[in-house]
């Protein structure tokens, strides 16, 4: 053991019995301790407001906000902050989202604890770490040209359509039930992914290639 500070980490996850793999993890690591749980990208935000963490260890499907804008947004706000996905999902597009927003890492969530310590660690000193499985699914994407709008999350691609309808953000986020700053943050991500101009050219790709049902 060494004379450095522990590394604080932070999970991320909204099924309680992964929460409680993660930290039972943790105590078997000397040089790891963990500072907090969040169930959702809307909680790690506020913790990281209060509470800056090391490392997030992030879930990506999650209820309320979801670990890609958590991590757009936390990254923004805390850019010294490293984060690490830990998903069950290994699909081409979460891999793309995830490395796009800033990830220092990609595992699954079968990842053997001391690969996830030592991933940890390399987070924290700035260097990524892909399982295997996300190693291929990056280079498949390398390899397969996207069709414009293929990387849009399900939430976006209901945005699209409302903004496809004329509805300004306010209305859209009657609509789905959520902030008006969410559906800001929706909005950028459908204009970049689509390489538009602004929302207006967006819709009208859109259109054009029937992303919005």
């Amino acid at each position: 053991m060494t004379d450095q500070a522990p590394i604080r980490v932070l999970i991320v996850d909204d099924h309680p019995i992964v929460r409680d793999g993660l930290r039972n993890m943790l105590l078997a690591f000397d040089d790891l301790v963990l500072v907090g749980e969040a169930d959702d990208g809307r909680a790690a935000l506020t913790f990281c407001e209060q509470n800056t963490p090391d490392v997030i260890l992030m879930d990506i499907i999650m209820p309320g906000m979801d670990g890609i804008l958590a991590t757009r947004l936390i990254r923004k706000g805390y850019p010294q902050v490293k984060i690490i996905i830990l998903s069950s999902y290994p699909e081409d597009v979460y891999v793309r989202e995830a490395l796009e927003v800033g990830v220092t890492g990609y595992l699954l969530k079968n990842t053997p604890i001391d690969a996830l310590a030592n991933a940890i660690r390399s987070a924290c000193s700035g260097h990524l770490t892909l399982a295997p499985e996300i190693a291929q699914a990056l280079i498949r994407t390398e390899r397969t040209p996207q069709k414009p709008g293929s990387d849009l999350t399900e939430r976006e691609r209901e945005v699209l359509a409302l903004i496809v309808q004329g509805l300004s953000n306010d209305e859209i986020a009657q609509r789905l039930v959520i902030s008006p700053g969410t559906v800001g943050h929706h909005v950028s991500a459908c204009i970049s992914k689509l390489r538009a101009s602004n929302r207006t050219h967006a819709a009208a790709l859109a259109v054009e290639h029937g992303l919005t049902g």
